[in-house]
């Protein structure tokens, strides 16, 4: 088994490369030279000010890199993949920021026996050199019912530190409260992990096996395994299992929370979860919370620590009043801090009403009309031979598509002969291509429903009156000939319908000016051209559609859709021929 490939360009030099991407992209961040530090790059505006630093092993990006700014850390320190930065660097990271004209550094550390080491040292050695120095450690895991004597994990929690830290040190408090505020924040402060998969550092393999289907939860952010696996269910009811798991008042390392309480949530991707999962995870976090009486004040989801590109999401809850709702409001200039409404989640109301709409076409009772009866019985044959033609429509379409192509069309023939046993067919033509228009959008889907509805839309628009002329008709076909050209971005020649169609329209512009018995000719030699035109895509590379895809000697066969405009306009005829 190879290790996992990453998209780097070595091993040995991803961090520092990850490192000058954050920092070259971030106006408002600078790096230490020689050093894994990265520093706001405003050092002068922190003279008579808390200085924060933070940081950890890399891999959790944006964390804690991206949290550097204005509002929130003055400097983070980074070690390599899943490792505990260096005290040397540390002690850079202090000295440089006392240098700058701080009153003070706050260390805020994750409790990691190798990150308190590291940083404990960098602190003792910054004393020495007559730094006022202080540290927070951040231990928010609920995993363990029984932690061990190196206490509960640091996780996404820090964040919520950096940023009520941040903003008391922007206003000019001094560093015992700062100290003061933040450690009794962490006592109503709590979060929890689940995976889908494991993540792999760098050049290695997979830190633990996750079979297919399972879940681990409780687990860190350094790839080690959880303490509970099991199958993958809903998204609700993982939910509901980790904030019973985090509230569970068995557990010692739990979250005490009870209906009425006001909470901060954050929902952090691992690292791989998509966008659309995140936003299920969000609601379903709300929901669930909402439903113990819980009140979610303020709400962030997206990547804040992540554990490289592991599948998997923790939540974070914050209890929360009105002075740690001010600090989490206060604006930061740190990148990877999200546009958060300062409104309150719980009691917003979220939706809005839809413009009334005026009826529908097809919902309509339209007066007949001369032309009714036959327009009626023309229609009857459109839709008798698309259900004939269904099977014959899919075969063509598995060569080039998805295969349901005949489908759509029959549903679309479907539609109309139901609408047709309830309804009379309006004496206009233009106020019946409207409701076949509404009918095809509705009922036939995909693009085909749109591009027969845009089809019938712009022809509408030139069949006014309760007696349209031949002349009428033919700007009908041409005005919507035109319109899937413009919308659908085809054009004849592209193995399309709009191989069949455009050389019927063409032809059918002869209309305007044949004598009064020529119009039946003209039909005739409107169908032949479709017919022909759509034999012709045979030999015709597909450039638009989905076929456009398919490799060009794969596709022998007509396409579906202009034998499909084939067969329409060759039912017209047939109907019309036999009503004379």
């Amino acid at each position: 088994m190879e290790p996992q490939k990453k998209l780097i360009n070595s091993v040995d030099s991803c961090v520092d490369e990850a490192l000058c991407g954050l920092v070259r992209s971030s106006g408002g961040l600078s790096l230490l030279k020689g050093h894994r530090v990265v520093l706001r790059s405003d050092l002068d505006n922190l003279r008579a000010k808390v200085a924060l630093l933070s940081g950890g092993g890399s891999g959790h990006e944006p964390a804690h890199g991206g949290f550097v700014g204005a509002g929130m850390l003055s400097a983070a320190v980074a070690g390599g993949v899943f490792a505990s930065p260096p005290p040397a660097s540390i002690l850079a990271a202090i000295l440089c920021l006392h240098n700058a004209g701080a009153s003070g550094v706050l260390l805020i550390v994750k409790n990691y026996t190798g990150d308190r080491l590291n940083f404990g040292l960098a602190a003792e050695q910054a004393r020495n050199h007559g730094v006022n120095v202080d540290t927070v450690i951040v231990a928010d895991d609920c995993a363990f019912e029984r932690p061990s004597k190196a206490g509960r994990r640091g996780l996404c929690g820090t964040i919520f530190i950096h940023k009520l830290a941040g903003a008391m040190a922007e206003e000019g408090c001094p560093l015992d409260q700062i100290v003061s505020t933040v450690t009794q924040a962490l006592k109503g402060m709590g979060t929890l992990g689940v995976s889908l998969s494991p993540c792999s550092v760098p050049g290695c393999l997979p830190s633990f096996d996750l079979p297919p289907g399972d879940m681990e939860l409780g687990l860190g952010i350094h790839g080690e395994p959880g303490v509970k696996r099991s199958k993958v269910t809903s998204a609700d009811d993982v939910v509901m299992t980790m904030i019973n798991h985090m509230t569970n008042p068995d557990s010692q390392s739990h979250l005490p929370l009870k209906s009425g309480d006001t909470v901060v949530v954050c929902v952090n991707n691992l690292g791989a979860l998509s966008c659309l999962e995140m936003n299920v995870v969000t609601g379903a976090t709300i929901n669930c919370l909402e439903s113990r009486g819980v009140v979610v004040a303020r709400m962030m989801s997206g990547s804040f620590m992540t554990s490289l590109e592991m599948a998997g999401v923790s939540l974070t809850f914050m209890k929360a009043d009105q002075e740690t709702l001010r600090l989490f409001d206060a604006q930061t200039s740190a990148p990877a801090w999200p546009n958060i409404s300062c409104m309150s989640v719980s009691g917003r109301g979220y939706t809005s009403q839809p413009p009334p709409l005026s009826t529908r076409p097809q919902d309509e009772q339209h007066l007949e009309g001369p032309l009714s009866a036959l327009m009626q019985k023309v229609l009857e044959a459109v839709c008798s031979t698309l259900l004939q033609k269904q099977e014959e429509l899919n075969a063509l379409d598995r060569a080039a598509g998805d295969g349901d192509c005949g489908n759509t069309h029959a549903q679309a023939a479907r539609a109309i002969q139901d609408w047709l046993q309830d309804h009379l067919v309006p004496g206009c033509p233009g106020q019946l291509l409207l409701v076949l228009a509404g009918l095809v959008q509705e009922k036939m889907g995909g693009s085909s429903g749109a591009l027969y509805s845009l089809f019938l839309t712009a022809a509408a628009g030139h069949m006014t009156g309760n007696q349209s002329g031949t002349a009428g008709w033919a700007d009908a076909v041409h005005a919507g000939t035109q319109a899937m050209r413009r919308y659908g971005g085809a054009d004849p020649g592209d193995r399309t319908m709009l191989d069949a169609l455009c050389p019927a329209a063409d032809e059918l512009r002869r209309l305007k000016t044949c004598p009064s018995g020529g119009h039946m000719a003209v039909l005739q030699a409107a169908v032949q051209k479709a017919a022909s035109g759509a034999e012709s895509t045979r030999n015709l590379a597909a450039k638009a559609g989905r076929a456009s895809y398919i490799a060009a000697e794969r596709l022998t066969l007509p396409d579906p859709g202009a034998m499909a405009v084939a067969a329409i306009l060759g039912a017209v005829l047939e109907s019309l021929e036999s009503q004379k």
